[in-house]
């Protein structure tokens, strides 16, 4: 099983938003040293947690900043583009950095209505997403009705960010499908998605796993009641116990919680056992995040141990 990271440039309160992108590059260069198979950015646009709006920007930086370890995106949001321009993106950071580059691809529009706006964009039904993502993948092979520049010299491997229906697409077009959240739970999606997909079936189980106190889940779980509650996703905060909470807000904090796999190194091996025996994952690619960069630090450093030191490794 391999081990991957996806990092959100997560911004913390009191800092710039600079400060969270230099701790993305300098994340990826240890991440590296400890072995993970991947290093993810994503995409989000006007958010206040989050400085990464461009992912090519910024995978272009992280493997600027490493050598060996494989870069990409999770994702880039389908809908917020043109396909030529995604496919010039990629083909460019492909020839520059071959044989590292990956591409994530999502179908999420923006986060609020004045976003989706500014982006020109709007939810992708399924017939257009599908039709997008088929003219993407022709850009790709040199199949489309015209070749990018620069002409890609080999195949970038493309990943598809999926719920349940995107799920049935992954599978149906035999793509690595990259899951998280309630579909998790979702059995006969999961193995449908292996049926359909066949012996091209990679499962990219996407989690929030931190090896440490508990508490280190605290900030983003408070993070994600405020967005529930107020709509605006906000910066990092230190993590407060006794923080004065709606009964709402401690409703979401708890879910929250409950669905992050923290705890001593033992607790987190055998939390980490059973979300792979329940979904037979291919790979982890752990999301999380803590207000604490050097906890954040230990943690992947710590699970780097668990995994690629002795009970997996990362891979071909």
């Amino acid at each position: 099983m391999r081990l991957s990271l996806l990092d959100r440039s997560r911004t913390r309160a009191g800092e710039p938003d600079s400060a969270a992108l230099r701790h993305t590059v300098a994340r990826a260069r240890r991440a590296e040293q400890l072995g993970y198979h991947r290093f993810w950015v994503a995409e989000h646009h006007a958010v206040p947690g989050i400085a990464s709006g461009s992912p090519p920007v910024l995978m272009a930086a992280v493997a600027a900043a490493t050598d060996r370890i494989r870069v990409g995106s999770g994702g880039i949001m389908l809908p917020n583009h043109q396909p030529i321009v995604v496919a010039e993106q990629v083909a460019m950071l492909a020839a520059l950095y071959p044989g590292r580059i990956d591409l994530g691809i999502g179908r999420s529009p923006g986060f609020t209505e004045p976003v989706r706006r500014a982006l020109r964009a709007a939810a992708a039904d399924d017939d257009t997403f599908r039709a997008e993502l088929a003219e993407l993948r022709s850009f790709l092979d040199g199949t489309g009705p015209v070749t990018v520049r620069p002409r890609p010299e080999r195949s970038v491997p493309l990943f598809l960010l999926a719920t349940g229906a995107g799920l049935r697409l992954a599978g149906e077009l035999g793509l690595p499908a990259v899951v998280g959240g309630p579909v998790l739970d979702d059995r006969a999606a999961l193995e449908g998605y292996r049926e359909r997909a066949g012996d091209a079936a990679h499962l990219v189980v996407s989690a929030d796993v931190l090896v440490g106190h508990p508490d280190l889940a605290l900030s983003e779980a408070w993070a994600l009641a405020a967005a529930r509650t107020t709509g605006e996703f906000p910066p990092l905060e230190p993590p407060d116990p006794g923080r004065r909470t709606t009964a709402r807000q401690r409703d979401t904090v708890a879910r929250s919680l409950a669905r992050t796999l923290a705890g001593d190194p033992d607790t987190v091996a055998e939390l980490l056992d059973d979300l792979v025996a329940r979904t037979g994952a291919d790979e982890l690619m752990v999301s999380s995040s803590t207000w604490d960069r050097e906890a954040l630090d230990a943690s992947d450093a710590a699970l780097a141990r668990l995994l690629v030191g002795g009970r997996a490794h990362a891979g071909r």
